[in-house]
């Protein structure tokens, strides 16, 4: 084996160990980030308790900040399997990822587009959107990826390994590809018809010269 050879197998190595850790991480990141989420009711319990207005800031602040913040985390590591090259190849990934990163996107759209903390219907919308996010990621990745050397499971960890089944696993990832191009060109275009709504009003406002 010559030096070319050798780190080109160091290379491959190494990409397959961090996208299968990153795969093996992701289980206990959906949980924290369910627990942040679930968590609203009990902080804002504890905030109508608080009698220093800045200390009740200060918590509040924090609680956003580590909930937004890990569902940010958890969107940018789950887009790993929006790439074929990792998604198609190698040891293989859960096969409803995809769809989980898709539903998480769709998660956090709602998030900036709707205030979720001041109505409840948000609030119950995205939960249900992270709840079925975290059920399509975590149970591939548990019956399928860590459950494959089990034999009385069968044939059920095959149908949930991407390169296993590569016959669904194709059609959910360009699927999911393009929804997720449809869902940032629909962000755009709100922002876009958020930014020109000022702009008129303040027209609108302008006096007309005689």
């Amino acid at each position: 084996m010559n030096a070319d050879d050798l780190a080109t197998a160091l290379t491959t190595g190494a990409q397959g160990w961090m996208v299968l850790s990153i795969a093996a991480v992701l289980p206990m990141l959906w949980s924290f980030t369910l627990v942040l989420h679930f968590a609203r009711p009990y902080v804002v319990r504890f905030l109508q308790n608080l009698t220093l207005r800045f200390g009740g800031d200060v918590w509040w602040l924090s609680y956003v900040l580590f909930r937004d913040a890990l569902l940010i985390i958890t969107l940018g590591l789950s887009l790993i399997f929006l790439m074929p090259n990792l998604y198609l190849k190698g040891e293989g990934l859960p096969i409803t990822a995809p769809i989980a990163t898709l539903v998480l996107f769709w998660a956090l759209a709602v998030k900036l587009v709707r205030d979720m903390d001041d109505d409840p219907a948000i609030f119950r919308l995205v939960s249900i959107l992270l709840v079925i996010a975290s059920v399509l990621y975590i149970v591939p990745q548990v019956y399928g990826m860590e459950g494959a050397d089990q034999a009385y499971l069968g044939d059920l960890p095959k149908m949930l390994i991407s390169v296993e089944n590569l016959g669904l696993a194709r059609p959910i990832l360009w699927g999911c590809l393009a929804l997720f191009a449809l869902t940032g060109a629909g962000i755009f275009g709100w922002f876009v018809m958020r930014l020109q709504a000022p702009a008129s009003s303040e027209e609108e406002t302008l006096p007309k010269a005689a």
